[in-house]
């Protein structure tokens, strides 16, 4: 038999390439269409597809079937082949059997077919009354993950002194430098020109009214009370809260927090802990450290400004001081590292799996930070007026 379209003259519908063919015959049900040869895409292809018309036009009977049994390796370019043959047969009317193509074939065939009978559903489109409960749900599970790390930190750190806490000494040494001495740079910069900043202003206004000497008080109050606790907060919160969220976010991506968890070590013992006691016990210090170099920007533009002298400037500082507003400002700052590190921590852990959601987490928790430090100083403002203090 030659291969041909028309099986009963046995004419050449094309000539097919080197190492693969086709036969159109006629069987019982129909047409029987016997493929030969290997048909891998890289040998060439094109002249087998245009004659797909020919074959179906040359088809008799209700049926066009298959018959591999001469059939060599195959890849796309056979699937193509048949996915063509099929939709031509079923534009004219025939019925198309693949029984006769290799099961692995068939499945890939079959593959379009599933995805179109089974679309992806459209999202569907909440109303107002779904959306707002749902931002109430979400608000309220991250609130309880917020207080749960809040609870665990506490049992933990109260557990710490006896040994039964799973803490390496160095991770916390590590995150104590990183929060502290290697901190001393940018916060000396900010407070020192926070320091100036005050100084200046001051002088501008009270030099009208003949009270330069109160620059000096001035100055020493609002480092002491506000001004150190809250720029060295924000500060914390660009620098260390933002490091805290990414470097929590990648071992989130890189799956190291989900490997802790199944060797069974304790993912607050070993990454919120540490984190957290430094930032809290390192704030104060930052604390101090930053008022009293405020205090000396404040000096340097007094003395070059106002003409005070060193000593005036110095009596008048030790006056305004007082404790209680030393230790107002140490607690500040001491709640100021508590929520920096914990909205750190809480925000890595929740971030995704890829890179983008690195940068996202780190962004966000450095937002967050910022925000959450403001609106507590505000709380602190308004309980320090109430109380008279």
């Amino acid at each position: 038999m030659r291969r041909g379209g028309n099986p009963e003259a046995g004419q050449s519908l094309s000539e097919p390439p080197a190492g693969r063919g086709w036969l159109s015959r006629t069987g019982p049900a129909g047409s029987v269409v016997v493929l030969t040869g290997d048909w891998i895409a890289r040998d060439g292809a094109g002249a087998e597809y245009l004659a797909v018309a020919r074959i179906v036009g040359a088809a008799h009977g209700p049926q066009i079937s298959l018959d591999t049994s001469e059939l060599g390796r195959w890849d796309t370019a056979l699937l193509v082949f048949i996915s063509a043959l099929r939709e031509a047969a079923r534009q004219h009317g025939f019925i198309f059997d693949e029984a006769g193509l290799p099961a692995p074939a068939r499945r890939l065939l079959a593959l379009p077919a599933s995805a179109a009978a089974n679309p992806v559903p459209e999202p569907q489109r909440l109303s107002l009354v779904a959306r707002v409960g749902r931002s109430v749900i979400a608000g309220a599970t991250e609130a309880l993950a917020v207080v749960t790390i809040v609870g665990e930190t506490i049992l933990r750190a109260g557990a710490l002194p006896f040994g039964r806490v799973r803490m390496r000494g160095t991770d916390l040494l590590t995150c104590a430098y990183d929060a502290g001495i290697a901190a001393l740079p940018v916060v000396t910069v900010i407070n020192i020109l926070v320091g100036c900043i005050l100084a200046f202003v001051g002088a501008v206004q009270l030099r009208r009214y003949g009270g330069d000497i109160y620059v000096a008080a001035l100055v020493g109050i609002a480092m002491i009370r506000e001004m150190a606790a809250l720029m060295t907060a924000i500060v914390m919160s660009g620098r260390t809260g933002g490091a805290y969220a990414a470097q929590i976010a990648t071992m989130q991506g890189s799956e190291e927090i989900d490997a802790l968890r199944v060797i069974g070590i304790p993912v607050n013992d070993y990454l919120i802990l540490p984190r957290i006691i430094a930032l809290t016990l390192m704030m104060p210090l930052l604390y101090l450290y930053g008022s009293a170099l405020g205090i000396f920007g404040g000096f340097v533009v007094s003395i070059a400004m106002l003409n005070l002298s060193a000593v005036t400037f110095i009596q008048q500082t030790r006056d305004s001081i007082v404790l209680s507003q030393l230790l107002f400002g140490l607690t500040k700052s001491i709640a100021f590292g508590a929520l920096i590190a914990i909205t750190s921590c809480r925000t890595g852990l929740r971030a995704g799996r890829s890179a983008a959601d690195v940068g996202h987490a780190a962004t966000t928790a450095v937002v967050v930070s910022i925000v959450g430090v403001i609106a507590l100083d505000a709380i602190f403002a308004v309980c320090a007026n109430t109380l008279d203090f």
